[in-house]
């Protein structure tokens, strides 16, 4: 674990690619063989951390996952996840959750905070579930086969699925390469690197990332970027504020809204017609 209590590994769980044979490696290399500035950032994030491809997790259990890490961290919603699968994944996962009580629900999963919140969205979703495909595992094939342009809106029209949960699901479940989820810390961090735009929202910073990663590096570009926010781009005191050198892609970073001579922090979005 890391200081913060976050992991300090590959959460996700995706297999390992084999890079072996790859002569690619070195700070200089991958800033010289990327075609792209974001490529290069998420080429230096995979050798530091790891590179994996992802998909074959359950759809809709993967859905609940990540209702159920809105707003909170892992070392919080994980033990929620835990519970919730402990009581309610002796069948099918929609139908036991459709038909629970909601309090009961929102009791289990307490430990994710906004669990009245959360609750309800994750009922909603499963009698949605239910209604549309019949089962989790129906659900679960028509996530893994259908376009995914087609099954992320499908996602969207649910209440309480945002962007950044139907990806996830896309990612994890789905498998689908070039699909790169944006959460707090990549939004954060590709507009404080100057890829994305200094007020670029997050439905723009995803697509920024998509058009200039290469689709299978999207998967481990998100979860390695998410470790990266979390041990050294953090919100408010980021390595670089006290030695630029610390961090292992500041020489790819036009540090927007940081000013290592002051040691302020802003957002990049305040830094317009600053």
């Amino acid at each position: 674990m890391t200081e913060t209590g976050e992991p300090d590994h590959n959460i996700a769980a995706g297999e390992t690619i084999d890079t072996s044979g790859d002569t690619q490696g070195g700070q200089n290399e991958d800033a010289e063989t990327a075609a792209t500035h974001a490529e290069a950032v998420v080429d230096r994030l995979g050798e530091r951390y790891w590179q994996a491809t992802y998909g074959g997790k359950q759809a809709f259990e993967s859905l609940v996952r990540t209702i159920l890490s809105q707003n909170t961290s892992d070392q919080a919603s994980q033990p929620a996840h835990d519970a919730l699968m402990n009581q309610f994944d002796g069948g099918d996962l929609a139908a036991s959750l459709a038909s629970a009580e909601q309090e009961t629900i929102a009791s289990v999963i307490e430990p994710a905070g906004l669990y009245n919140q959360k609750s309800r969205v994750i009922q909603r979703t499963a009698e949605h579930v239910q209604a549309e495909y019949g089962s989790a595992e129906a659900f679960d094939r028509y996530v893994r086969k259908e376009d995914a342009v087609a099954v992320r809106d499908t996602l969207l029209e649910l209440k309480g699925v945002g962007p950044k949960t139907a990806d996830c699901v896309l990612l994890f479940a789905g498998g689908k390469d070039g699909v790169f989820p944006v959460d707090t810390h990549v939004h954060r961090i590709y507009r404080r690197l100057g890829i994305a735009a200094p007020a670029a929202d997050h439905e723009a910073v995803r697509e920024t990332l998509e058009e200039q990663v290469p689709p299978e590096k999207c998967g481990y570009g998100h979860t390695t970027s998410i470790q990266f926010g979390r041990e050294y781009c953090t919100a408010r005191d980021p390595v670089c504020l006290e030695d630029p050198e610390e961090c292992p892609v500041g020489d790819l970073c036009d540090r927007v809204g940081i000013d290592t001579e002051r040691k302020t922090v802003r957002d990049p979005a305040d830094t317009v017609d600053a």
